[in-house]
Formats: structure tokens, sequence, C-alpha cells
């Protein structure tokens, strides 16, 4: 699979987490910084959280981590938490914004 097709195929996949707290995908809420594919098909992933007191801290990145080892072309997965630059709505999509009524 040619890594720009498996990159979608993990966005779609992220798509399919939701933050507890907020009704909106951690894709749309723009929790996701950066996705690098190897050419072995090892997936990174820079993500952060809403606040570093998200009470999902411990198992949001890891629900990311099994979905996306789950798609069969992806090798391993390193998910990197981090807090900076820190979260703030301004991350989030358009679509997202106009769900939770910020437009």
């Amino acid at each position: 699979m040619d890594k720009g097709k498996l990159e979608q195929q993990i966005i779609s996949t992220l798509k399919t987490v939701f933050d507890p707290e907020i009704p909106v995908d951690i894709w749309e809420l723009g929790l996701i910084y950066e996705i690098k594919i190897s050419d072995d098909y090892d997936v990174y992933i820079k993500m952060t959280l809403t606040s570093p007191a998200c009470p999902v801290a411990g198992s949001l990145p890891g629900e990311v981590q099994g979905k996306v080892e789950g798609i069969k072309e992806v090798n391993d997965v390193i998910i990197d938490l981090v807090w900076d630059p820190p979260w703030d709505k301004d991350m989030m999509t358009e679509e997202a914004k106009l769900e939770l009524g910020f437009l």
C-alpha cells in the first residue's frame, strides 16, 4: 500500500476515537499533531489531549495505538503524547467548531 493511502486509512481510523468529554473525534478536535510512516510501515503519531488533567490521559493514547495497530498494513505504532504546543479550540476543524457552536 502506498503511504498516502495508508495515511488516509490511519486518519479514518483516528476519526473513530472520541474525547469522552466532547462529542467530536480526536482528528476533528486537532489533537493529532503529526503522523509519520516509515518505509517499514512503522507509524509515529504525535498527539496531545485537551488538557494535562484530561481524565482519559491514561487510556486515550492506548486506544489510539490499538486502533492504528489494527490496520493490516501497519507494523508498529509509537504514540508520542506531548503538551507543547498546548491544545486550544483554534486547532479544531471548521466542522468541529460548527458542531460545538463556536462558529
